[in-house]
């Protein structure tokens, strides 16, 4: 079955970091990474990066209610303690029909009266009398979490369609679509045209009605790429969100997101995709590693590049579990931490392993996601990756090792080259114990695709 909505990105990943920050903007190069020019309002939404599940890795566009809520209530329990979050019902939850991870050619989705897309009744049934997702985001959030949803870019095909009018304007919806502007991968939409009059109060509508049901996250889709050709898409619903009255994290699918558009893009999203659909594929995560590496720059409170969900546990429909290895989970985690991308389980909860929870809740590693400073690579020697960050809570530093050959190998980095003093007390973060001190490098005997990440205390 392919399970990819796009073209898997398996080559090479983006331009080197150097080359692309050349091409960036030169206030961005000239401020650096630790002033960055981000809206205030941005930073409260997301000051760390988010945590939470997402349903298309494991349900693709066919979640019910009932699903939904079984799947809350295993996350409240076993994930919400560590920080996981925020739920998200993924692509399709207003079409009737869906039952794969491929799409109807001719879908009829759930619409209401204004041209806005409403929760499938067959699927969502409290979402009937016109409640929408009101009622699910209710018992999502008695149980501490919060509720997300995916939305497409643009207006419903169907909408067009029949033509129906824009809530609280005198237009309709051929007024404002742009069928010109249609997604290469899903036949559900038709492009806005911001050029036109009701555009933007199109967009006001669809986040008002949001705001209504009461979600917390938006995951907009087919929004990054092409970047420049649905900018003005971006920028209305970056304000149509900041008018809607109630706070929403905006993130911004799929990738690549062009790394020179860094500046824009964290102006008006929280998360941003820096690559096509990931999943459970070596290739796909060593490439992750120079996307991750390129957005360093841009990289801070209310500004996260997203690598992705992770594809971890039983996946597909329930087709299979994760094809990644036990070392290939540790490092997908450990550079997912470490370059702090948000942490957005895919996996079905409902046969949540131990060895996947244990995974997935270290806590020692999840603070370096949610609290480290100054994340950076380092290119020291072929076949290694090394990445290093600072604690928020002291001197300490972190540092990552990985060894990206296929065959079990020493890998180590000179603490000098790091920048670090020579006498580094060291603590297995993974294994939560403490190693000793290492006097002027560290090295650990790492499996094939496999990773370590420690703390590291400078002692006298």
């Amino acid at each position: 079955m392919d399970i990819s909505r796009r073209r898997a990105l398996l080559a090479t990943a983006a331009a080197p970091l150097a080359g692309m920050a050349l091409r960036a903007s030169a206030r961005d190069v000239a401020d650096g990474p630790d002033s960055r020019k981000t809206d205030s309002s941005s930073a409260m939404l997301a000051p760390r990066p988010p945590m939470g599940w997402n349903s298309w890795n494991s349900f693709a566009g066919t979640i019910t209610e009932e699903q939904t809520l079984e799947t809350a209530r295993i996350m409240a329990d076993k994930l919400l303690p560590s920080g996981y979050d925020t739920l998200t019902v993924d692509i399709q939850w207003y079409e009737p029909e869906a039952s794969s991870y491929s799409y109807n050619a001719n879908p009829v989705p759930a619409l209401d009266e204004y041209a806005r897309l409403i929760p499938a009744p067959n699927r969502f049934p409290s979402s009937k009398g016109g409640k929408g997702f009101a009622p699910l985001a209710d018992k999502v959030h008695a149980l501490g979490l919060k509720f997300g949803i995916h939305v497409m870019r643009g207006i419903s095909r169907l909408a067009v369609k029949r033509n129906l009018p824009i809530l609280d304007t005198g237009y309709r919806a051929q007024d404002i679509a742009d069928t010109s502007s249609i997604c290469p991968w899903n036949p559900d939409m038709y492009g806005v045209d911001m050029g036109r009059p009701g555009g933007q109060a199109y967009y006001d509508s669809i986040f008002r009605l949001y705001a209504s049901w009461g979600v917390d996250f938006i995951k907009m889709d087919d929004m990054s790429r092409p970047y420049d050709a649905h900018v003005p898409e971006i920028e209305a619903a970056g304000k149509a969100i900041a008018r809607c009255g109630r706070p929403m994290v905006l993130s911004l699918s799929p990738g690549e997101t062009p790394v020179p558009r860094g500046d824009h893009v964290r102006r008006y999203a929280q998360m941003w995709r820096i690559s096509d659909d990931f999943w459970d594929d070596w290739g796909m995560l060593e490439a992750q590693f120079t996307r991750l590496a390129n957005w360093s720059l841009f990289r801070g409170p209310g500004c996260w590049p997203d690598a992705d969900m992770l594809p971890l546990g039983r996946l597909a429909l329930g087709d299979r579990d994760t094809r990644f290895t036990p070392a290939e989970q540790r490092t997908l985690m450990t550079l997912w931490s470490i370059a702090r991308s948000p942490l957005i389980m895919g996996g079905d909860l409902r046969y949540l392993d131990e060895a996947t929870l244990t995974l997935l809740t270290n806590r020692e590693v999840l603070a370096v996601n949610q609290a480290s400073t100054d994340n950076q690579p380092h290119y020291l020697e072929d076949g290694i990756r090394v990445w290093s960050a600072r604690a928020s809570d002291s001197e300490d530093r972190y540092l990552a090792l990985f060894n990206m050959s296929g065959e079990a190998r020493p890998v180590g980095a000179d603490l000098a080259l790091l920048g670090m003093p020579q006498r580094m007390a060291v603590r297995d973060l993974w294994a939560g114990q403490e190693l000793g001190v290492s006097e002027g490098r560290v090295t650990a005997e790492l499996p094939p695709h496999g990773s370590a990440l420690y703390r590291l205390r400078a002692v006298s």
